[in-house]
């Protein structure tokens, strides 16, 4: 293992930045590929959004499915080329302050942390969903049929497995990746049997899918507008596989298991979710009821009514798994993604933030303010669910505005000759070769389409009044805003590697000790 430990610090990538080690690198090559897949989490955002889907477009939404796969690969094998060679924390704002420039860099990383931590809040949200059904015990605050029973509720589960996440990463990245790692081994079982038994209970063919039953009649642009809005449904969960780079600083050998584990992650959960929801069509004993299309029903709902006996119950434990360690993987890389722009002094209080504790090798601090920060923010959610409702679906956009931010400057580069470097296919890492240009255009073309798709103002999703309507404009611009005033003030004449992280240090005490 030492050696591995070895061989890993010397093709770390962390050399171009001028980064010394200061993370514990304990992450195997499925730690790193549950790290991808627990984000992603199969089994959180297709049952936590099918009903939305569903009652948005119908069975013909499921047809947005393999669009965003191959809009979202295209990004993600550009990930890949950058983490064979920038495999470190905090991914996509040292990517794209290396590809573009520090105000590029920066923004990307604000608008990426900002969105990480409303993630953080939604995915916990999903518990309500879950634990109640288990178990009439888990409904703490009322009977779930008061005005605000289950809102209050989601506060208080959210609330204790906020703190729970926020424990796990305070202890170190090796308990970190051991419950991720078995949370994600359970997790993908459970998938893959969930698809077997929906597939063996199919009561219609695949007909189905290509009938647009009447949605989007009478609205302007038709069954195309009502597919574009269902659309977000699988937007909104397949992303977050760049958390396998940004954890790429605790990884052994990441050059080499960074890439593969990206790749392994979306491919992962397009094929076994892709799965689960199509055969959950093809089951469901009446696609007319209207529990499918409601928030309470959904893809819980089918499967209770498939499944016998206490085995839907089982499944719906290992939903609660997987929301657990979704939960845990994206607290884990908003925890990465600060510590790499306070290391750099991006961020206020940065030397604070970029302390790591010398017994578990880890950043406690950026651990427990983002948990904070997250459980505050689900407060939000008793009183306006509208505008919690507006903030998660913005928090997508962010984060497709941040990977946009690398992509575009990365095609940039590319148009100018300047990539890939010629280390990465001699020294024999992942490169996309002669097809690296026509996927960085799919890759631009595609994030722009979807962050405005995501952001287009419409009453049925984001409500009124103006503000809720314009949200993704209004809360963006604020947050983004708010951000680059403090960057102009005082963040631009103080950003740069802090002493206590600079490999230089490094190197001048160990002269000074010979």
């Amino acid at each position: 293992m030492a050696k591995n430990v070895d061989a890993a610090r010397t093709d770390s990538g962390m050399e171009h930045f001028g980064y010394k080690e200061s993370l514990d690198r304990g992450i195997g090559k499925f730690g790193s590929f549950a790290a991808g897949v627990s984000y992603i989490s199969i089994l959180t955002g297709t049952f936590q959004l099918f009903y939305f889907g569903f009652g948005t477009a119908g069975p013909a939404y499921l047809w947005s499915w393999p669009i965003v796969l191959i809009g979202q690969l295209a990004v993600a094998l550009c990930f890949m080329e950058l983490a064979a060679k920038y495999p470190v924390a905090g991914s996509v704002y040292n990517w794209s302050k290396q590809l573009g420039s520090r105000i590029v860099g920066w923004s990307a990383g604000w608008l990426m942390l900002a969105a990480s931590i409303v993630t953080l809040s939604a995915v916990v949200l999903a518990l309500q969903l879950n634990l109640p059904r288990l178990w009439r015990g888990f409904q703490f605050v009322g009977d779930g049929t008061g005005p605000y029973d289950s809102a209050t509720n989601a506060v208080i589960l959210g609330t204790a497995l906020i703190l729970f996440t926020t424990v796990v990463n305070a202890l170190g990245v090796r308990l970190m990746a051991m419950i991720n790692s078995a949370g994600v081994f359970i997790e993908l079982i459970a998938a893959v049997l969930i698809a077997i038994i929906l597939a063996l209970h199919s009561v219609r063919g695949p007909a189905v899918f290509f009938a647009m039953n009447g949605y989007g009649a009478g609205e302007s642009g038709g069954f195309l507008g009502a597919f574009l809005v269902a659309s977000l449904a699988s937007g909104y969960v397949m992303y977050g596989f760049d958390t396998a780079s940004s954890l790429g600083e605790e990884t052994v050998e990441p050059r080499r298991t960074a890439p593969k584990a990206i790749l392994r992650a979306i491919l992962a959960s397009f094929v076994i979710g892709g799965a689960i929801l199509v055969f959950a069509v093809m089951a469901a004993p009446n696609l007319q009821d209207p529990q499918i299309a409601s928030v309470s029903g959904g893809l819980q709902y089918i499967v209770e009514q498939v499944m016998w006996g206490p085995l839907g119950k089982i499944f719906l434990t290992c939903i609660v798994i997987a929301v657990t360690v979704c939960a845990l993987a994206v607290h884990t890389a908003a925890i990465r993604l600060t510590f790499a722009m306070a290391r750099d002094n991006a961020l206020p209080f940065g030397e604070r933030l970029a302390r790591v504790n010398p017994d578990t090798q880890t950043p406690i601090l950026p651990a427990v303010v983002i948990g904070v920060i997250a459980a505050l923010i689900l407060v939000v959610n008793i009183g306006q669910p509208k505008i919690f409702t507006v903030l998660t679906s913005i928090a997508i956009i962010m984060i497709y505005l941040a990977y946009l931010a690398v992509t575009g400057p990365m095609l940039k580069r590319r148009l100018a000759g300047q990539w890939p470097p010629s280390d990465l296919a001699a020294g024999g890492y992942f490169t996309m070769g002669r097809w690296g240009m026509l996927v960085n255009v799919v890759a631009v073309i595609w994030g722009a389409g979807m962050a405005l798709n995501l952001a287009w103002p419409r009453e049925a999703i984001y409500g009124t009044p103006w503000y809720n309507t314009w949200g993704a404009f209004a809360y963006t611009g604020v947050i983004l805003g708010s951000g680059l005033l403090w960057y102009a003030l005082k963040g631009r004449h103080h950003i740069g590697t802090l002493a206590s992280h600079t490999l230089a240090r490094t190197a001048d005490a160990g002269r000074a000790e010979t």
